[in-house]
Order: C-alpha cells, then structure tokens, then sequence
C-alpha cells in the first residue's frame, strides 16, 4: 500500500492496551449524535485521554477500513486538516462488532479567515499529486469504498469522462432501474452515450473528498475546517465543489476563493448538476422516490 494504513485488532480491549498502555480501560463512554449510519461515542480512559468511536455492526467493519484509508489519503497531502486515524477493529462486546477509533475534536472556535482558507486548503490537496492513490491509470482509487452506506466502485480509467460514467452514473441507474420507465430509460442511455458532450478532462487529476457537504467537515482543534467521512478517489477538482453546492452551499467567501485557484475550468456551472446526479442517485438508492423528481429533472436536462 502507498500511503499508511492503521493498525487492525480483533478486540477493543487489545486495541486500548496496546496503543495506550497495560492497565488503561475505558472509564467513561458518552453517546454523541449525528450520523445516520454508524453509532459514535466520545471514550474516556483511565489516563483522562479522550477518543472519538464509530461502531457498527462485525459484517459492515469495511465501512470503517475504508474509511481510514480515505483519512490517511488525504493526510497524505498534508494540505488540509483531519483526525487522527488511531486504530480501526472487530470486537464481539458492547460496541457493535465492529469499530474505528480517531482523535477527539475539542475545538474553541474558528479562525477569521475560516471559509477563505477551507478553500485554499482544499484548493491544495485537489493539486497535490495523486500517483500513490492509482495504480496504472489517472482516476479511480487503489480500492473501492463507500458512498454513504452504498459501495463506491473506483475501477481505475486513463479518461475521466469515462470513470464517471461507467463508475459513478451507470452503477446507479442500475440500482435505481425500478424507478424508471422506458421513456426514461431512453433518456438516459442517451445521456450516457453523449457524456462527452457535456463532462471535460480535467488540467490535472485530483484526489478529491467525494462526498463534500455541510455535515462532512468540522472545525479542528486549529480553529480551520478538516475533512471528516471521506468517499475519496482521484477525478476532477469540479465534482467536489458541485457537491458542496448540492445541499444549501457553503459561505460565499468559499468559492470566491476557491475560484481564484484556478481549478474550475470554463463554463463548469454547466456541469454542476450532472456531476450531483450521482449524489441524487445514490440518495435514491439509500432513501426511496423522494429524490425521483430531481434525478428526472437532471436527465431531462443532459438528455436533450
């Protein structure tokens, strides 16, 4: 593997003694909100150390493998921030089955400057180089992982237009295929043949957060935003910044900066929704036809 991958354990209590230390238990486990996937808990030690826990179920332990190897990517480019990956692992106890342990976020505040250095940082990694996370072509990842709690296919392509089609959309439509009806089903083979219409090769591959929304970064411990519950690959820098749009948007002093970089290209307003089309197929596919209406409505407009 070209980039560190954490320490796996087989039980939590092997986990809290060798990282930390023989007789270090965990005193003192607190319930914290958020998330509709996993459970998390901030965990206290004997020592007073505080830790941050996800957990799930033993047969969903990939999600939290991936997940660490998407954090430890990122760190990698040492241009923005994450937790610390502390250790990823199985137990049959009271926490699920499975679990990943990270560095415990205790931020005062954020700094004046927050969204205009987001976007520098962010703006940074996109242009770090990415040859450690593909092997033998420009997109994809060195493995699949997740999207929300739907797998991320991240087969590796030398063309990104290609990629995103027959890893981002057609995965998707298939899943979705019940929702469609011939008419529809038309509409979309035709999208997917003339994607090159629409899509362009970026100026430089980009590893990229891939699932960039509101509710996935935090305010770290030095007062700037770091990236938490990636779904990384390398594509195009675009993909990100569409999806931050998706949801409600970030402040604008984010992309007036985020512009200045230099990594948007011409006209990429004309490529913002289908590149959230896969967000809104995936949220199909997760959640049920609330989202039918806006996946049509970006169909309609690509199929012409």
């Amino acid at each position: 593997m070209p980039f560190p991958v954490p320490k796996h354990f087989t039980s939590m209590e092997d986990a809290i003694i060798t990282l930390f230390g023989s007789g270090i238990k965990i005193t003192h486990t607190d319930r914290i909100s958020g998330g509709d996937i996993n459970d998390a808990y901030g965990l206290t030690l004997t020592d007073g150390t505080h830790i941050f826990m996800k957990s799930n179920s033993k047969e969903n332990a990939s999600f939290f493998t991936a997940e660490a190897m998407g954090l430890s990517a990122i760190a990698q480019t040492k241009a923005i921030g994450t937790p610390d990956i502390i250790c990823t692992g199985t137990d049959e106890g009271r926490f699920g089955g499975s679990f990943l342990l990270m560095e415990f976020i205790e931020s005062k505040g954020h700094i004046s400057n927050y969204w205009e250095t987001f976007a520098y940082q962010l703006a940074a990694m996109h242009k770090s180089p990415t040859e450690d996370f593909v092997d033998g072509g420009k997109y994809g990842f060195v493995c699949d992982n997740y999207i929300g709690a739907r797998r991320q296919i991240n087969t590796v392509n030398e063309s990104w237009t290609a990629f995103f089609r027959d890893c981002r959309l057609k995965p998707q439509f298939k899943a979705a295929a019940a929702y469609f009806d011939s008419s529809d089903l038309k509409k979309i083979l035709k999208l997917l043949d003339h994607i090159d219409n629409v899509l362009v090769e970026p100026e430089q591959p980009s590893l990229l957060h891939g699932d960039l929304w509101s509710g996935n970064f935090i305010t770290g411990n030095d007062g700037k935003a770091w990236l938490i519950d990636p779904a990384v690959y390398v594509g195009h820098a675009e993909a990100d910044i569409a999806m931050t749009e998706l949801f409600g948007g970030f402040s604008q002093a984010f992309y007036a900066a985020y512009e200045e970089t230099g990594l948007l290209q011409p006209e990429y307003s004309s490529r913002r929704d289908l590149y959230n089309l896969y967000h809104l197929l995936n949220h199909l596919n997760m959640f049920g036809r609330s989202y039918l209406s806006s996946v049509k409505r970006i169909v309609d407009k690509y199929a012409k």
